[in-house]
């Protein structure tokens, strides 16, 4: 006999599966629409040319996110910046970033992703210039700040704007896609970024930044259609409150919870900030070398994105849901990561590559929420669950400069400080998983959703 608590499991795994879903094309496929289609539909052309229009301006976000980790040696000199002051000024942006999200959300429901994003990247351009133009670590600070909150809704405008336009397999494809060009941009940080910098210097670079952001608000604003207030509702449907009471109670958004803040926010912290200093005061790297494997990094995730949006459709079409995906791969991440705190020197950048390669199980998470929610509170959805993520790109990027700086009072050398750090760092990974573990686990046992 099923107990009480598979009766729980089951109410909150009905909440958690999206209800009938409109057949819209799928993105860069042979698809058509159905006679029954929502007016919201792109056609196969239109859903290309927003997909670009939005990836290009994504593209830049992720550079300029990722910037820092290749500037960090130039900047450490400069300005004499010690670890705790790297990754604060790192995690500037993303405190920035996450400062915006709720408000964002019911802006995205609200107005659309084609008025929200071009407001938002407007205080990226005076945060790229106000870079360029700072002479302190103050001023550095408040413009990272400011540039985050500008860039933080050029992932979620899109994926607000492909919840009611694109079909479920179509979403999934268009998230890792993103996430494609975001890693391409991350790529373009690295050794571009480190031939430029002679050329044109690190104010310089953030001059032209600014300037390319302008260009792609243009494209943004020819390319993507206007936005009606609600989506009609589907027969036998009722509205959706308004708020986020609706998002924190859902038991889906909870149990994606943990592992969004630690392990999806830990691997941005990694990618965009500690492994380039790692490469170079544990693995011993220059500047040079930090900055190719960096690169490498980047072009890993890149390709592991690219894959991902070819895989995905396939593996929903098969029943292989995210969560399930999830537990199974995320494990491989933290045996990964676990390598590289026990060699210490002898982890360079192909471990590192290989543990954020993994962790992109995690970023299944991200359209999954969306989808388990109403077409309606998509952007709340996907904002609060993007809170989440860069509060915790936050907390890890500063966290492990605090660790590092403060296991100096054991007398332990510089390599041995990093090392203690990361392995901090994975027992927060490993209770997270955890903690998204337990709710999956009961599913299984109640044989629901498997």
């Amino acid at each position: 006999m099923r107990g009480p608590e598979c009766r729980l499991t089951d109410a909150a795994n009905a909440l958690t599966r999206p209800g009938p879903e409109r057949q819209l094309p799928v993105l860069f496929g042979t698809s058509t629409p159905s006679a029954n289609a929502s007016v919201d539909q792109l056609g196969l052309r239109a859903a290309v040319t927003v997909f670009l229009s939005f990836a290009l301006a994504y593209f830049f976000s992720t550079l300029v996110r990722a910037i820092t980790a290749t500037m960090s040696p130039t900047l450490s000199v400069e300005l004499s910046l010690n670890a705790s002051d790297l990754g604060l000024l790192a995690g500037g942006y993303f405190f920035g970033f996450a400062l915006t999200q709720l408000p964002m959300g019911n802006w995205l429901d609200r107005h659309g992703p084609r008025r929200v994003i071009l407001a938002f990247l407007s205080l990226a351009v005076l945060g790229c210039m106000a870079f360029a133009l700072a002479t302190n670590f103050s001023g550095l600070l408040a413009a990272r700040v400011l540039t985050g909150m500008g860039v933080s809704a050029c992932l979620m405008a899109p994926l607000t704007g492909y919840r009611r336009w694109l079909a479920p397999a179509a979403q999934m494809r268009a998230n890792s896609w993103m996430l494609m060009t975001g890693s391409l941009g991350m790529v373009a940080a690295t050794l571009p970024v480190q031939w430029l910098m002679p050329l044109m210097g690190w104010r310089g670079l953030f001059w032209a930044l600014a300037a390319l952001i302008v260009l792609s608000m243009l494209g943004i604003a020819a390319a993507v259609p206007p936005w009606r207030r609600a989506a009609p509702l589907l027969q036998g449907a009722i509205g959706t409150p308004p708020g986020y009471g609706l998002i924190w109670r859902h038991p889906y958004f909870r149990q994606m919870l943990p592992i969004g803040f630690v392990n999806y926010g830990g691997m941005v912290a990694v990618q965009t900030l500690w492994a380039g200093p790692w490469m170079v005061k544990v693995a011993g790297y220059t500047p040079q070398q930090s900055a190719a494997g960096l690169f490498g990094i980047n072009l890993s995730m890149l390709c592991a994105f690219w894959l991902w949006g070819f895989v995905n459709p396939r593996l929903v079409q098969r029943g292989w849901s995210a969560e399930r995906l999830i537990a199974w791969g995320l494990p491989v991440s933290l045996v990964v990561l676990a390598a590289i705190v026990l060699q210490g020197a002898g982890a360079g950048w192909p471990l590192w590559a290989l543990f954020c390669v993994c962790s992109t199980f995690v970023a299944l998470s991200q359209p999954a929420v969306a989808l388990a929610l109403p077409a309606e509170a998509a952007g709340r959805a996907l904002s609060a669950y993007n809170l989440a993520i860069f509060s915790g790109v936050f907390a890890v990027q500063w966290g492990i400069g605090l660790a590092i700086d403060a296991f100096s009072v054991l007398g332990w050398s510089e390599p041995d400080r990093y090392r203690a750090a990361m392995g901090v760092f994975l027992l927060c990974c490993v209770l997270a998983y955890l903690g998204f573990l337990r709710p999956y686990v009961r599913s299984r046992v109640c044989n629901t959703d498997l």
